[in-house]
């Protein structure tokens, strides 16, 4: 039975279903901010989140292009070009872009590959690999930039790669990293201490490209919760842990270049890095 959390308005009639991407309802930051933007525009009726089907990430945004696939009606990724033309993008980031802040999980004895790297040269000499979903836009990303990356269609896989010596690092966002690990459960995962990935990478919700009713309610309940200060509030109580807890203050960052975003996606993403020290310091208050 599919699990569910509902919002009833007066008139139960009015009550919308969505299904929300599995890895998105089964993270409790991403559903609880979808849920938020809901919640700030009542006037559109109740609604109730449904856990998709487990598609993969490729799969997914080939049936949310779809018209009236069924599947899955919402999805949160990173976002592309490709993605924003053939879907329809909410363009906040939803994690005040920490998915573009990337630490690597590992194993204890590759720990000394990473000393005393510094610098993407030194990453590149020490030749670290990096493993990625094929679907991520992460790999072009990250083979742009001269890094070698180990794909798998199928982000579970990964793990299991990882701990089979696949590749070195598996490049988790700031914004979902201790969320994997809790899911993971391996005392033998562990995260490397001192370097930060980060590049311009917005991830946004999405919709399919004829749903303009629900991309509007989504937006705008964005943006009342961005005016009335409770996005803060929420990325405060999902991310201020990670924050601290990886101390990215005192990482030594590695910056990549990022040549696959739209213009306005662009813009968005170096703003990100450009005010890092103050996007730390507001989930830090």
């Amino acid at each position: 039975m599919a699990t569910v959390q509902e919002h009833v308005a007066d008139d139960p009639e009015t009550v919308q279903e969505y299904s929300l991407w599995y890895r998105n309802y089964d993270s409790p930051a991403i559903r609880s901010l979808v849920e938020l933007a809901f919640a700030k525009t009542p006037e559109y009726g109740g609604f109730k989140l449904v856990r998709s089907q487990e598609l993969t990430q490729g799969r997914a945004l080939y049936e949310l292009a779809k018209k009236n696939s069924g599947l899955i009606d919402i999805i949160n990724v990173a976002t592309s070009p490709t993605r924003e033309q053939h879907l329809k993008a909410i363009p906040v980031p939803i994690d005040g872009g920490l998915l573009g802040f990337r630490v690597c999980v590992t194993l204890p004895e590759k720990l000394p590959l990473f000393e005393g790297v510094r610098t993407l040269d030194d990453l590149m000499e020490r030749g670290i690999s990096i493993g990625q979903s094929s679907h991520w836009p992460d790999t072009p990303i990250l083979q742009s930039n001269g890094i070698p990356v180990v794909t798998h269609s199928r982000y579970e896989i990964l793990y299991g790669m990882l701990r089979n010596g696949r590749f070195d690092c598996f490049a988790r966002g700031v914004s979902e990293v201790f969320h994997d690990l809790e899911i993971e459960d391996d005392p033998g995962l562990i995260i490397e201490p001192n370097l930060l990935i980060a590049y311009p990478m917005p991830s946004y919700l999405f919709v399919g490209p004829k749903e303009d009713l629900t991309a509007y309610r989504l937006q705008l309940g964005l943006e009342r919760a961005i005016e009335d200060g409770s996005f803060a509030q929420y990325l405060r109580d999902y991310y201020s842990r990670a924050v601290s807890n990886l101390n990215l203050d005192k990482r030594h960052i590695i910056r990549l270049e990022n040549p696959y975003l739209s213009e306005e996606s662009r813009y968005v993403g170096r703003d990100t890095l450009r005010n890092l020290q103050r996007r730390l310091e507001l989930f830090a208050r």
